[in-house]
């Protein structure tokens, strides 16, 4: 069965936005030979059933902890049977986020982006270009609020369309951006 794992830093509401993608078929369990917790369940979309699974969070595919190398560890084993990652952004602290979804970009992961709390960054002024991010990572990325439910069906609705995507290319629109 195809998987669609939430990976990012810690507290960005990942758990929040699992809790409504999957409804109340829960089941906790811990990495084997850890105390480390992750939580996974089984959604359909467009008529397909996947596996959702909660990732512990992380800063990075570097772990620096036991929850990170759980992650990673994670991470790395369902990679051939990943339909999607995603990867979810607090939207006050974008450029935080980005470090992870660069590295995951980088190691050909299937991602889309979900820019968690914009109603918290709307609210502080933060302004963020969503198409134009798009753009330049070659993902797909959506505004959310895990919390109300806001944009989770069309978070949804990019899962099909997530697929590796070429890191030079992100790098060279990156640089394109800079000038």
């Amino acid at each position: 069965m195809k998987k669609i794992l939430l990976v990012g830093n810690p507290n960005v509401g990942k758990s929040v936005m699992f809790s409504r993608l999957s409804g109340a078929r829960v089941v906790v369990s811990n990495y084997p030979g850890t105390t480390v917790d992750y939580t996974k369940s089984r959604m359909r979309v467009e008529g397909k059933e996947y596996e959702i699974v909660d990732l512990p969070g992380t800063f990075s595919l570097e772990p620096k902890d036991k929850a990170e190398e759980v992650a990673c560890k994670m991470l790395e084993e369902a990679k051939p049977h990943t339909a999607a990652v995603i990867d979810v952004i607090d939207a006050t602290a974008v450029e935080r986020g980005l470090y992870l979804t660069l590295e995951l970009i980088e190691r050909g992961y299937p991602v889309v982006v979900a820019l968690n709390m914009s109603d918290a960054a709307r609210d502080r002024k933060i302004k963020i270009d969503v198409k134009k991010l798009e753009r330049i990572l070659g993902v797909p990325v959506v505004e959310t609020i895990a919390t109300t439910g806001a944009g989770l069906k069309e978070l949804v609705s990019k899962i099909g369309k997530a697929k590796p995507t070429d890191i030079e290319a992100v790098k060279r629109r990156l640089r394109r951006e800079k000038k």
